[in-house]
Parts: C-alpha cells; sequence; structure tokens
C-alpha cells in the first residue's frame, strides 16, 4: 500500500479512538468508554501493523495534551492516573488481536475471539496499572478494574468483530482498503 493510503487510514483510524473514547458511561473509579470497542474496530479493519500505529497514533496525541482521551481529557497525567494502565495496554491489545487475525483469519468466530481475547488484555493492564499505583490490592484491583466490565468488554467484542468485519469487506469490494491485511 502507498505511504500516503496508509498514513490517511492511520490518522482516520486514530480519529476514530478519540471519538468513541467520549463515548462514556461513568463509574466510581473506571469509566465504561467507547475506547476499547474502538481499538477492535480499528484493529479488525486495518489489521496488526496499521492498526496498532493508529492506536500508538492515538495515545500520543493524548500524551502531548491533545483532548481525545475519555471526557475530552488529555496529557501525561491521564496516562500515569487510575485509567493509564488501560490506555497503555491499547498497544499490546492490538497487537495481540492483530496476531491471533494473522494466524487464524478474518472470520466472524475468530474476530469475535480476538476481540474478547483483546478485552482481556486490555483489563488485564488496567487492573494491573491499579494494583501498582493506585496502591489496591488484588481484589480490589479485580473487583474495581475488571468485574464491571467484563459484561460490556464481551458486547463491545462482539460489536467491533461484526463491524469491523462488515467495513472491511466493503471497503475491499470497493478497492478502498486492497492491501491491509
Amino acid at each position: 500500500m502507498d505511504t500516503t493510503r496508509s498514513l490517511v487510514y492511520i490518522a482516520f483510524c486514530a480519529a476514530v479512538i478519540a471519538v468513541l473514547a467520549q463515548v462514556m458511561i461513568p463509574l466510581p473509579l473506571v469509566p465504561i468508554t467507547g475506547q476499547t470497542l474502538a481499538i477492535g474496530l480499528v484493529v479488525t479493519l486495518l489489521g496488526k501493523k496499521y492498526g496498532t500505529q493508529a492506536v500508538c497514533l492515538y495515545i500520543m496525541l493524548g500524551a502531548i495534551g491533545l483532548p481525545v482521551f475519555t471526557a475530552f481529557s488529555g496529557g501525561l497525567g491521564v496516562l500515569v492516573g487510575p485509567t493509564g494502565g488501560y490506555i497503555i495496554g491499547f498497544i499490546p491489545t492490538a497487537m495481540i488481536i492483530g496476531l491471533y487475525f494473522e494466524k487464524f483469519g478474518y472470520t466472524y468466530v475468530h474476530a469475535v475471539i480476538a476481540n474478547i481475547i483483546g478485552m482481556f488484555v486490555t483489563l488485564l493492564f488496567g487492573a494491573l496499572w491499579l494494583k501498582l499505583f493506585a496502591n489496591l490490592t488484588w481484589s480490589a484491583a479485580f473487583i474495581s478494574g475488571v468485574l464491571p466490565f467484563m459484561i460490556a468488554g464481551i458486547v463491545k467484542a462482539c460489536i467491533a468483530a461484526t463491524v469491523g468485519l462488515t467495513l472491511k469487506r466493503r471497503l475491499q469490494q470497493a478497492k478502498l482498503l486492497q492491501i491491509i491485511q
């Protein structure tokens, strides 16, 4: 794929993550957001390489202070706050989802499995972060950082799989997404 087209896809998908990050259901410590849905959607659509680059671009934009994180927040303070582990975890999440697709292909069942695995990777990073930086016990980190998000995460994984594969197929049929795997 030509460099300009890949850069446009990466930038557009980083913007999609930023927009979906604003979809939020507040909870006491960490809100349920559209970010994880967006991560799964972007990687399902673009694959490991470009999907991970879009995630990294999104995180870099937020880190330099652009208001792309949840509730239009940005800056390094967000990355060292309670949600920082989830955000940092988006990078290995994207890579693992992409690796799964490379190994097993882009079927609906595999897309759901890849996105559920990705959801658990994000939750693992978030809980670990809460344990270390919010000084929670392991059980408190699990109860506040994983448990409330499991059902929503599975639903978002199914949505990311369905929408991501549909968009991918339609864009490929229109010859707008020819080379991305």
